[in-house]
């Protein structure tokens, strides 16, 4: 007997015919639904799926949900943990991408090479006034909110500008040489630069308000490759619009896909459309792991890495 998956999102092509290959595939992303899940223990969790309580719900015989990527907040975990339902992610596969991201984020950003791009491709070099100077990358103190695997990957790049790095965990990293804020607020005030690297949820909502941006100050730019609900994004564009602070680089929003058609005219923000991970070589890793984790499933295997 074929062992059947629920599939929940979007997957490559490529990764969904290898696992036609050895599982009969209930694809909810191609107009499946619950209806046709019925007696399915197995599901993997692609891009853009949520699985929230009613969705659990409507799963009754699922028992394991295997997730592409590290972020679980698009899961209702504690719905999951009432069933017994475990839950695995891919931890530490996107940690490199993202900080590649963060980082050209920042240079973007600061020496506006999305506004210089523009500026060759349309002719208008030859003819234009010049350019407006920008700000170095090197040097500036940057701060980065959440020091776990993309943050410290974040902070060993940071490190090769030769920029002072300080992190605001809840705890303090004793076997790392950088300055640990318990202050969030006290973080901004020092920075140049706040790079968002947490994890999203209930938790760490709105985390960066008015009151932290406005610490940032006129010269501060905000980096966020986390999620965008760790920002209060009204807030954001209120600063960015009366100079609160100097510009943002943002891959994440908080009503994913809509953005904040304010932040459209502003040439001091580069928006990407949460790709941070969004690699080849990335999603080879979490396509592996993701399938590993549905093989040890039906095997009767121990998870590898369960969140829940």
């Amino acid at each position: 007997m074929v062992e059947r998956v629920v599939v929940l999102g979007g997957l490559r092509e490529s990764f969904a015919a290898a696992l036609a290959s050895r599982y009969d595939l209930v694809r909810f992303d191609r107009g499946a639904g619950p209806a046709d899940a019925r007696g399915v223990a197995a599901a993997l969790k692609g891009g853009g799926a949520t699985l929230d309580a009613a969705l659990v719900a409507a799963l009754p015989d699922l028992r394991f949900v295997s997730n592409m990527g590290a972020g679980v907040d698009s899961i209702d975990l504690a719905a999951c943990k009432a069933r017994g339902i475990v839950v695995c992610n891919t931890p530490g596969k996107t940690d490199g991408c993202v900080a590649d991201m963060a980082i050209g984020l920042l240079l973007a950003q600061a020496r506006a090479i999305v506004a210089g791009d523009r500026h060759v491709r349309t002719g208008t070099w030859p003819t234009a006034p010049k350019a407006p100077l920008t700000r170095r990358v090197w040097g500036r103190k940057v701060g980065i909110l959440g020091l776990g695997r993309i943050g410290l990957a974040i902070a060993k790049r940071a490190a090769a500008f030769d920029m002072p790095i300080g992190y605001h965990n809840r705890h303090a990293r004793p076997d790392l040489p950088w300055r640990h804020f318990p202050d969030l607020v006290a973080m901004a005030s020092w920075a140049d630069v706040l790079v968002v690297a947490c994890p999203g949820g209930a938790a760490t909502r709105h985390l960066v308000d008015a009151r932290v941006l406005k610490a940032l100050g006129p010269g501060g730019v905000i980096v966020n490759i986390a999620r965008g609900t760790v920002i209060d994004e009204a807030a954001l564009v209120a600063a960015l619009t009366d100079g609160t602070i100097a510009g943002a680089g943002l891959d994440v929003f908080e009503r994913e896909p809509a953005v904040p058609a304010a932040l459209f005219a502003m040439q001091n923000v580069v928006l990407t459309p949460h790709t941070a991970g969004s690699t080849g070589e990335t999603w080879d890793d979490c396509e592996a792991m993701a399938a590993e984790h549905i093989d040890r499933f039906f095997a009767g295997e121990k998870p590898l890495t369960p969140v829940a």
